[in-house]
């Protein structure tokens, strides 16, 4: 076949194949130019999932009546210098409208504030219709109707309406999150109505905007972040580690105001989480980065959805820096979900209480059960008894003191350990996790503080202690090395022996010593102590992976963490151990001092805190 030009509506069609992949898509570029032309307030209504009809409504600057035709026009846009270096709107192409025109019917209607009246334009499927007269108010009105109807093969590969609705829904937010000040409203007969009512562009705004978008307990269990690094600004809200999900779909990066899907970012994400979290949880964050138009390309993805940083290795290290520093100085907390999955098991009907002896076969209930369940067992000497309504029963030996004191002078039924008869020292009720009562079933402490009653798993606790003490020993120093009899050569593509030779030094402080080996090979001639007999050749290869990923060597790092996370594991307090009111307390106290301490090394909390006011209520108090 011989070479030819392809015709205006073809090129417009292979645009739209790249820009457009869903009706998803459509209402990101629509609601993008809104944006980029000053709304304030946009309006998104779709049915059949946005394959049958979107429309985008603002109250933006408008199009002026000539240039209606330009819009539609394939590389012509409003939004470019001619420096394609310094993008500073969320649009700059000139693509969208006429690759959604060329497998759409699609109108846009616009005013300005200067024209007495509205034009409209059309396409249908590629052919430009004429412009003509319209009504409407200030701002754009962009409708598209029969998506894909120019493509039938595209509509195949379409999934279902329901979720076709669910992706345009994340779209909406996800952008909204970054533009607190704009009031958003996406309805439709194939959804339920979303309102995002618009705040300011303050810190305190744009964190009710996060929690419109999030749900209100992402506030309540987050961390403010703001740090600086040459040039490059980060600012947001991160989870504390014992708030989390089991996906990442709930992690939202931003680059100068655009939203972005970037494997760095999420990588970095991970990275810093990765102490306190398990390998199946992830972090809620939303993340800001602001930086000169000139050191990011934000032209690398068709969708824009990928941006490539000028520095990567500076990008991530102010992600994993900060936030690993805000995890540090947030000192010790308790996500609020923990409480309310609390209160729901205490409220009535969450558990059975038919029942006629021990619970679930527990030693310490079973052991008390038995003890206080004699021979000869009189249901008149209860505690337990109802209550007689009348005075019949009153005489003169009054409430059946003595009867009582029995009960009273028998053994605890829940406390294997108490801390103490005495009130708890003022200073102790004012630290953060209080001061130790008791420790029940021989692996829970129990301790007050002045406003809320908390419960402590102590052998997590000390575990994430033993963990944090072995890790600042061993990164504190050269991680001892040992001696290969003979040196293992690791072959390898020449361009990762050569980063390989670049991190020598780095690796050799983790205790992996290597050097260049002819063309396209290293040789190992020590490894860390701790790995024992590992397999060098594997280790070498992912070191090399994670490089030519990342340029960090955090693979080395990573794995003599887990064995001091392991040792940790070991040699920590176990549970079923009784516990003196000083060893509680003391306990209490490492904790609060130990940055990390919210959660074990395994990304379980450590510590639940229940407020004196969620127990007011469980008793109808409140």
């Amino acid at each position: 076949m011989p070479i030819r030009q392809l015709s205006e509506t073809m090129i417009n069609q292979i645009a739209a194949g790249e820009v457009i992949e869903r009706p998803a898509s459509v209402v990101k570029e629509l609601v993008e130019n809104a944006l980029d032309a000053g709304a304030v307030r946009v309006e998104i209504v779709t049915a059949g999932g946005g394959l049958n009809l979107i429309r985008v409504t603002d109250d933006g600057s408008g199009i002026p009546e000539p240039e209606l035709a330009l819009a539609i026009a394939r590389h012509c846009t409003s939004k470019l210098a001619e420096d394609i270096h310094d993008i500073r709107s969320l649009g700059f192409r000139g693509e969208a409208l006429p690759s959604i025109g060329s497998v759409s019917r699609l109108s846009i209607r616009s005013r300005t504030a200067t024209s007495d009246s509205a034009a409209e334009i059309g396409i249908e499927g590629g052919r430009v219709l004429p412009v003509r007269p319209a009504a409407a108010n200030r701002g754009t009105t962009v409708e598209v109707r029969d998506l894909f109807f120019a493509t039938p093969a595209r509509l195949k590969f379409m999934k279902g309406e329901r979720a076709e609705s669910s992706a345009t829904s994340d779209v909406v937010k996800r952008i909204a999150i970054a533009f607190p000040a704009v009031r958003f409203t996406l309805a439709g007969s194939d959804r339920s109505t979303l309102e995002l009512p618009a705040t300011d562009d303050s810190a305190e705004g744009s964190l009710r905007r996060v929690a419109q978008v999030m749900g209100a307990d992402f506030p309540d269990n987050s961390i403010a972040i703001d740090a600086m690094r040459e040039g490059v600004h980060l600012t947001g809200h991160v989870s504390i580690p014992s708030f989390t999900r089991a996906n990442a779909l709930q992690q939202y990066a931003y680059v100068n105001g655009r939203p972005v899907r970037d494997k760095l970012i999420a990588g970095a994400i991970r990275g810093a989480f990765a102490d306190v979290l398990p390998r199946d949880r992830h972090a809620v964050t939303v993340l800001f980065l602001t930086l000169d138009p000139a050191i990011v390309d934000v032209n690398v993805h068709p969708a824009k959805a990928d941006v490539r940083f000028r520095d990567p290795g500076l990008v991530r290290g102010l992600i994993v820096g900060a936030v690993r520093q805000a995890l540090a100085d947030s000192g010790i907390r308790a996500a609020t979900t923990g409480a309310a999955g609390m209160m729901a098991a205490f409220r009535p009907g969450a558990a059975s209480y038919g029942h006629g002896g021990p619970a679930n076969g527990h030693r310490s209930y079973e052991a008390s059960y038995h003890a206080s369940s004699p021979a000869g067992f009189d249901p008149a000497r209860s505690p337990q008894r109802p209550l007689d309504m009348g005075f019949e029963g009153f005489d003169q030996r009054g409430l059946h003191e003595n009867e009582q004191a029995a009960f009273d002078a028998g053994p605890l039924a829940s406390a294997d350990a108490r801390a103490g008869q005495s009130e708890a020292a003022e200073t102790l009720l004012g630290a953060v996790l209080g001061a130790a009562r008791a420790q029940v079933h021989e692996n829970y402490i129990v301790a007050q503080t002045r406003d809320s009653l908390i419960i402590v798993d102590q052998h997590a606790a000390h575990e994430r202690l033993v963990y944090e003490a072995l890790k600042n020993a061993l990164h504190s120093r050269a991680v001892p090395s040992q001696m290969l009899l003979l040196p293992e050569i690791v072959d390898l593509p020449e361009e990762d022996a050569e980063r390989l030779a670049m991190h020598s030094e780095t690796l050799a402080r983790f205790g992996l010593g290597i050097e260049r080996f002819g063309p396209g090979a290293v040789a190992v001639r020590e490894t860390p102590s701790m790995l024992g007999e590992t397999n060098v050749q594997q280790l070498v290869r992912d070191l090399a992976d994670e490089i030519a990923d990342n340029d960090t060597v955090e693979t080395i790092k990573g794995r003599l963490d887990k064995i001091a996370a392991t040792m940790a594991c070991h040699g920590s307090v176990r549970s079923g151990r009784l516990l003196k009111a000083e060893e509680m307390n003391a306990l209490l106290r490492q904790m609060e001092a130990t940055p990390g301490s919210g959660t074990c090394n395994h990304g379980r909390p450590t510590y639940i805190e229940l407020k004196l006011a969620d127990i007011e209520r469980l008793f109808g108090r409140r």
